[in-house]
């Protein structure tokens, strides 16, 4: 019987790395970026990890699939605007309606939509991110996690969806693609990218920013970050990933990103950026000057229907702003967030 699984493997695999290695090929225009299309086939396909020939072919599927939805989303650049939902945030009313009516009040950012790419983790969400939207991608979970329900902070099952959003950034990289990664209790006005330096391989926003982009004693926030697709950022990945059997059971991604960023970023090479909340802030940290702010982060907040109600105010205020007449639109402040929690 095994040999006649690894013959019927045998088969198996040259069929296989035809399909990947097309889809592929037709696909991207790396611009330097290092992808180690071998070693992605050899995970994929590999007889000897116990994986069914049926398994295999659906990642080899979903993989070809995403290669393409990344294709049809990019930028020149080949860059993604990417955000991920689940069910509770993609429900009417919620967050997901109240990301894209961001993107359709800012100042030109109504095209940026064409380049944005939501990621659902339950078909459910990928139902609806389907009727309002042009490019959805359902990210299969391991095994039989159930991501459809609210995630509450820090617990179990949201660890393992950050976890899991931390591997399929690095997926992005591997296949050539730079992403902006937003959280969907982020709400865009402005192009936050024009505040991206060149020269930056990593840009990341910090719940309180102090005031100098090149220090490493700002405090990381994974909900907005950009990363240039190449050899070193996706190393960084994969060691970031490699540090959580170091840290005690229930650390998230983020708390070890702060604690090693430095020693990462050295030892690979890689300039982090850190944002300036003036123009990626949050409720942390407002903004003070609405001229100048990008986006608005829901986060030292918890809970999504205070997410909810407090980014209903952030917009009400925005309106407010952009109907005032030039000259009076300084003096129009954000509200303070009411049910948020500090």
């Amino acid at each position: 019987m095994a040999c006649k699984a690894r013959a019927d493997m045998g088969k198996l695999l040259p069929v296989i790395s035809f399909f990947l290695g097309a889809a592929l090929t037709a696909a991207f225009v790396f611009l330097g970026a290092t992808l180690d299309v071998n070693r992605r086939i050899s995970e994929l396909a590999s007889w000897g990890n116990g994986a069914r020939p049926a398994a295999i072919r659906d990642e080899v599927k979903q993989f070809a699939e995403l290669a393409e939805l990344l294709q049809n989303a990019s930028m020149e650049n080949k860059t993604v605007i990417m955000t991920s939902i689940n069910q509770a945030y993609a429900a009417p009313g919620s967050l997901l309606d109240l990301f894209l009516e961001s993107f359709r009040l800012g100042e030109g950012t109504a095209p940026l939509l064409d380049h944005v790419l939501i990621v659902a983790v339950d078909p459910a969400a990928l139902e609806t991110c389907r009727s309002v939207h042009r490019h959805c991608y359902l990210l299969r979970p391991d095994g039989a996690a159930d991501y459809s329900a609210e995630k509450f902070y820090m617990t179990k099952d949201y660890l393992d969806m950050m976890w899991a959003r931390n591997r399929f950034q690095q997926t992005i990289l591997e296949l050539g693609f730079n992403f902006l990664f937003t959280d969907i209790d982020i709400v865009w006005f402005r192009n936050p990218m024009r505040h991206i330096a060149i020269t930056s391989d990593i840009a990341i926003a910090s719940d309180y920013f102090n005031g100098d982009q090149d220090s490493l004693r700002n405090h990381p926030n994974g909900g907005f970050l950009f990363v240039r697709s190449m050899s070193r950022t996706v190393e960084f990945y994969r060691q970031w990933r490699e540090l959580r059997g170091q840290f005690p059971p229930g650390t998230n991604e983020q708390k070890i990103l702060d604690k090693m960023q430095g020693k990462l970023s050295r030892r690979l090479g890689v300039r982090l950026q850190f944002l300036d909340t003036k123009h990626c802030g949050g409720f942390c940290q407002l903004s003070g000057d609405m001229g100048k702010v990008s986006t608005m982060h829901a986060n030292c907040c918890t809970g999504l229907a205070n997410k909810v109600q407090d980014l209903r105010s952030v917009l009400k205020d925005w309106k407010n702003y952009t109907a005032a007449p030039p000259e009076q639109r300084r003096l129009v402040r954000w509200t303070k967030p009411g049910k948020c929690i500090h």
